[in-house]
């Protein structure tokens, strides 16, 4: 078994690696950029070497650097984590030749499976079934766009070297073909330095469904069972499960069986995954095959018991697999939600900022937490925007989906916009509750998952009104014990006024509502009225923004978190941001590029699709911003001309810079 392992990686991978390593004596040697220089992953691991500036190709990206890292530590292997240099056979290959262990397949089964396009044709000599498309060489779009309109629409064009649902676009109908040729090219050229791309047959209501392989270096290779991955956005998965729900044994058996050929027909070593579409009458094709450790392994360690980074020490280190085929059991059933540092009612725009407040649930059998973050890290814009991997366990489905409600109704984020609450719908949504899955789930089920704006409860507006009181008066409790005279009757925030009553108004505002909440003190509490209805409220607010509540002698728990003028309120399952208003203060009114020609967070701009001085229509795209990965087009907010844009192609703008000078139709 090695001593020491250089993990080429970043944030929860990175950490979970560490995990298992110090569970299992190995040192660890950590890589960072410069971006990176207070991460968790550097802070948890043994060493850490700095590998460059901030952008993954100036660092994570960099073999050189990594290999120069491992050497200089005396790491014996390296583990690539998942994305980055994970899947690449040069990066491989360096290992090999400076004698450095890589703890993944070899380099012959990653060049194998590294392509799509050659998977596919690997994996049709060997006879599995295939998703009728075109997987050759030929890259003219005029021939790719033949090809679409032969195969029929709705196509997927998917860049040969992808994954992680990155380069790859849905295309509805042949006019469309070119543009989305274009984008998809340009985002996998950026993501995997390779705009080689396949077109396929998209597959009405597919589910995705991956088999869990491992093999070793003395020839033996298992599967661990499947794992359901149906449930995406943007071709990106967002709940997975395991094991597969409705899954026969014989359906499980043959597709395990086919995973385990796939794999042994390129000497597979070490952990993969084997992907496949499956139709809603079980049949299923070869999609893909991951040459690495997948996102979502955790839901398979829940349901078997078992560390599967440990078994890729132990294999990457000449071991024998642990167990045998007939010696692994499923047990149980698991969840795993990924919590994203994103927008979803803004179509899913990534977040950046600081995590001023973080407090997720409580680990224990039942709840597991992988994160790369801790409260005060910054989710900046260079890298995924993944806070933690969220997954639960429980004795079968519906025990594990009420886990998973209630983790997430105790998970806390303040700091940056994210998922947490559209998680909730998503779990609860009856479409998922009852196994009616496929890809194309939160785009059918649009109307549960993104309700429109409702009223926020009169107990909202409460909740929010107590915890201010109760942090005004351990400001002036607190002030006192620093004074002089700590025990003056002056210094108390109790509302006393000779011979009257006290009252005070406090306003809060959520987007275009404002509220006031009345109050009266009391002498065991406050009078809180809000549209006329009056209760008696009592509480206790801790530093943390816990607050027990006493509405009227009903008792509840909500968390309020104050981050400048705004007020984060949890409160049974739910969380609605507010703002304090000081009603001495009359702010000006906002300025900005009227439909949101600003842009959204730090990005590049990537492309410019109209011409100074063109007159468009409402909804016309303007220019694209590439941020965080992702590719987002800025569109006219209103029939009018493009007057003229404020940066050109390749040039980075910082959050919120005006992209674009244009003027609304008279």
């Amino acid at each position: 078994m090695f001593n020491k392992i250089l993990i080429a990686n970043r944030g929860e991978i990175a950490c979970r690696v560490i995990k298992t390593a110090r569970r299992m004596g190995i040192k660890t040697v950590a890589v960072y950029s410069e971006a990176d220089a207070n991460a968790r992953h550097v802070r948890l691991a043994d060493e850490a070497v700095l590998i460059g500036p901030a952008a993954a190709r100036e660092s994570y990206l960099v073999i050189d650097r990594i290999i120069a890292a491992a050497k200089a530590t005396g790491a014996q292997a390296i583990h690539p984590g998942y994305g980055f240099l994970s899947e690449n056979e040069d990066f491989c290959e360096a290992c090999e030749r400076e004698g450095i262990v890589f703890i993944g397949p070899p380099v012959s089964a990653i060049r194998a499976m590294g392509s799509k396009s050659e998977a596919k044709k690997l994996m049709e000599a060997a006879r599995v079934p295939l998703t009728p498309g075109y997987h050759g060489d030929n890259q003219e779009p005029a021939f790719l766009h033949r090809q679409a309109d032969g195969i029929g629409y709705p196509v997927l064009i998917k860049a040969a070297a992808g994954g992680g649902g990155k380069g790859m676009r849905l295309v509805e109908k042949s006019e469309d073909f070119i543009d989305a040729l274009a984008s998809c090219k340009r985002e996998a050229i950026s993501s995997f330095g390779d705009d080689h791309v396949l077109v396929e047959k998209y597959i009405t209501r597919p589910r995705h469904i991956e088999i869990q392989v491992f093999g070793d270096s003395h020839g033996n290779c298992v599967y661990l069972f499947e794992r359901d991955c149906s449930v995406q956005r943007r071709h990106q998965k967002v709940l997975e499960e395991a094991p597969a729900p409705g899954m026969t044994a014989e359906r499980r058996a043959a597709m395990g069986k086919a995973a385990v050929e796939a794999a042994r027909a390129v000497g597979y070593v070490g952990a993969g995954t084997v992907e496949f579409i499956a139709n809603q009458d079980g049949s299923f094709y070869f999609m893909e095959m991951n040459t690495r450790l997948q996102v979502e392994h955790p839901v398979t360690e829940m349901i078997t018991g078992l560390d599967l980074v440990e078994w890729q020490l132990r294999v990457a280190s000449g071991e024998k697999l642990p167990l045998a085929q007939e010696q692994l059991q499923i047990r149980g059933h698991a969840l795993e939600a990924r919590i994203y540092a994103e927008d979803p009612a803004k179509g899913f725009l990534p977040s950046t900022g600081k995590l001023v407040h973080l407090a997720p649930p409580a680990e224990g059998l039942h709840v597991r937490v992988d994160t790369g973050v801790e409260e005060g890290d910054e989710i900046s814009p260079h890298y995924d925007p993944m806070i933690a991997k969220l997954i639960v366990w429980d004795i079968n489905r519906d025990r594990a989906l009420a886990r998973m409600l209630q983790a997430l109704a105790d998970y806390r984020v303040v700091g940056v916009a994210n998922n947490i609450e559209f998680l909730s719908r998503l779990t609860a949504c009856p479409a998922f509750a009852t196994a009616d899955l496929d890809t194309g789930l939160i785009e059918r089920e649009r109307a549960y998952l993104f309700p429109e704006g409702d009223a926020i409860p009169a107990e909202v507006w409460r909740v929010a009104a107590l915890a201010e009181l109760l942090r005004d008066r351990r400001y002036g409790e607190e002030k006192a014990q620093r004074g002089r005279d700590p025990l003056s009757p002056w210094h108390a925030r109790d509302g006393w006024r000779m011979n009257a009553s006290a009252r005070r108004n406090l306003v809060f505002r959520a987007g275009e509502a404002q509220q006031t909440v009345s109050v009266s003190y009391r002498a065991n509490g406050f009078a809180l009225t809000v549209d006329g209805n009056t209760v008696s409220a009592r509480g206790e607010l801790n530093p943390r923004g816990l607050l027990h509540v006493d509405f009227d002698g009903a008792r509840m728990d909500a968390t309020v978190i104050a981050a400048g003028e705004k007020r984060h309120i949890f409160l049974h399952g739910r969380s609605w941001q507010l703002a304090s208003v000081d009603p001495l203060h009359h702010a000006g009114e906002g300025g900005g590029a009227e439909g949101g020609l600003l842009a959204p967070m730090p990005g590049k701009v990537i492309a410019l699709l109209a011409e100074a001085g063109a007159k468009v229509e409402k909804g016309a795209p303007l220019l694209i911003l590439e941020a965080m990965k992702m590719e987002h087009t800025i569109t006219a907010p209103a029939t009018g001309t493009v007057k003229g844009f404020r940066f050109a192609v390749g040039d980075q703008v910082g959050d919120g810079a005006e992209l674009v000078e244009f003027e609304v139709a008279g």
